[in-house]
């Protein structure tokens, strides 16, 4: 019998079934390096790892029917396991198994025997949860599959059958999508870390978890239902023509699910159709957009070099998709800063949220020039558009002129309306609404305050340029001379008028 020596890249292209459909007979041979390997991948958590220990023992499972041999060869060598493979197989005269087409080439080009096990060209199992107004898909050990039904904003979580999902079945999931990565265009690992792994294949983004990280295998398949041009959005004028000439630093900002991303892929390819240089910062590298815009993942440079490299290519925008740490917000802010346009995608609540975040990361002076337009999704449509400008002004709800200071207003871009004032008071910094703040009159106050210390039910009102002493008819005794005295020096000092009238006048 042909003796082959299998790769890891043979382990996760489903191995056992070649062999189980007679694609490929003989006696297989796992590599001490390689199983070394494996282990000490599995015990960093490595997903890949633990399917392809999986594959191994269901060969030697199907050697005891099948009536053919599973061995460990070689001595561990501190090398790479494929070094090792290669070696081997000259030595000893094997072949070589792999599941990946590059490495075929390299052990060709070293004069190995090779067999190439080309991944399987069927669709994926998981696509039987998927239908036209399915969102994405939930399973977990243990627990049945669910899926989201319906569009952003507007969906419901329903049960897709009565069986509940096994760790087996999302590993032989997992195995598929693997597989998938060498054979369908658009497909890769997008990273692997300790109890991860995400995958984009083709239009589906794929979140596996296992424990200890999770509490269970889990897996989370997502997909975009819809796929919008920025005239799809009916957007009023005013803001269509903000983005086309004065928008350079937007912030797109929304809660989970509401259609930010698909908005962003929109303006990237309406700023594209424009004549722009439009580039992407992802992870994971989900956008469907068109070749003339490049994508870069956040998991494949260190995000200095991505610094550099949108510096050096000069975009005139780029989007950058899931901004969550201080680092994904410097590189947006040094960028901005730089010149460059920028369309960062953030999960907020509400919009000004999504301001709060920046300011605590930068000078308050500087906000206006980083951040100018803040759109808020809900339900996949457009709710609310902010503006930012800087101004110098006494802030709403002081009087006093010499409290005046740099201001950033936030104005709906609508109405033209300051609906936030955000500033420097003492050594915090402030987010004000303007329409819940009543300017606050220090002499109606002062008024107030000398008049009850002798009258408590008497009140003080300002009306039109005077103050008013409203009084009980009961206290008119206790509105004596020395009181009176009092008010004439406040009149004279602060030149201003009042009269009194009773209560129910």
């Amino acid at each position: 019998m042909e003796n082959y020596l299998l790769d890891k890249s043979a382990l996760l292209v489903n191995v056992a079934e070649a062999v189980e459909n007679n694609r490929i007979m003989g006696n297989f041979w796992v590599h001490k390096t390689l199983l070394l390997e494996l282990e000490r991948e599995v015990s960093e958590g490595k997903v890949s790892a633990e399917i392809a220990l999986d594959e191994i023992n269901r060969l030697r499972d199907l050697s005891e029917r099948l009536l053919f041999a599973v061995d460990v060869v070689g001595e561990h060598i501190n090398r790479p396991s494929f070094e090792a493979e290669v070696d081997y197989c000259l030595a000893h005269d094997c072949t070589l198994v792999v599941g990946n087409a590059t490495l075929k080439k390299i052990a060709e080009s070293m004069n190995a025997k090779v067999y190439y096990l080309a991944p399987s060209t069927a669709g994926l199992s998981i696509e039987k949860y998927f239908d036209e107004s399915t969102m994405s898909v939930h399973l977990k050990e243990g627990t049945l599959p669910k899926a989201k039904k319906g569009v952003p904003g507007k969906w419901t979580f329903v049960t897709l059958g009565d069986k509940p999902s096994t760790a087996d079945e999302i590993k032989r999931y997992l195995m598929e999508m693997l597989m998938a990565v060498n054979s369908t265009p658009n497909s890769f690992v997008e990273v692997e870390r300790k109890g991860s792994i995400i995958l984009q294949i083709d239009k589906y983004r794929v979140v596996v978890t296992r424990p200890p990280l999770s509490d269970g295998w889990e897996m989370t398949i997502t997909r975009p239902v819809t796929k919008k041009k920025l005239s799809d959005y009916n957007l009023d004028e005013k803001l269509i023509r903000r983005l086309e000439q004065r928008s350079e630093g937007i912030v797109i900002a929304g809660m989970p699910g509401m259609g930010k991303t698909t908005f962003a892929q929109a303006l990237a390819e309406f700023y594209m159709e424009k004549g722009k240089v439009v580039k992407t910062i992802e992870s994971p590298r989900d956008m469907h957009l068109p070749p003339e815009i490049t994508q870069y993942s956040k998991n494949y440079a260190e995000m200095g070099e991505l610094h550099d490299i949108l510096l050096l290519s000069r975009p005139d925008y780029t989007v950058y998709d899931e901004m969550r740490n201080d680092i994904d917000f410097q590189i947006y802010i040094d960028l901005r800063l730089a010149g460059i346009g920028m369309i960062g995608v953030v999960h907020a609540t509400s919009p000004i949220d999504a301001i709060h975040r920046f300011i605590r990361r930068v000078d308050i002076g500087t906000i206006p020039n980083i951040l100018d337009t803040v759109i808020f999704i809900d339900s996949g449509t457009v709710k609310k558009v902010y503006t930012l400008e800087m101004t110098v002004k006494v802030p709403s709800g002081l009087k006093e002129a010499d409290l005046a200071r740099p201001v950033v207003e936030v104005k709906d871009l609508m109405t033209d309306e300051a609906e936030y004032e955000i500033y420097v008071f003492g050594e915090q910094t402030m987010i004000v609404p303007v329409k819940k703040v009543k300017p606050v009159d220090r002499i109606q106050v002062r008024l107030e305050k000398l008049i009850t210390e002798s009258i408590p039910d008497a009140r003080v009102e300002a009306q039109d340029g005077e103050y008013v002493i409203i009084l009980p008819k009961a206290d008119l005794q206790k509105f004596n001379k020395k009181l009176v005295s009092k008010l004439k020096k406040y009149e004279k000092k602060y030149n201003l008028k009042f009269r009194v009238k009773f209560a129910n006048e």
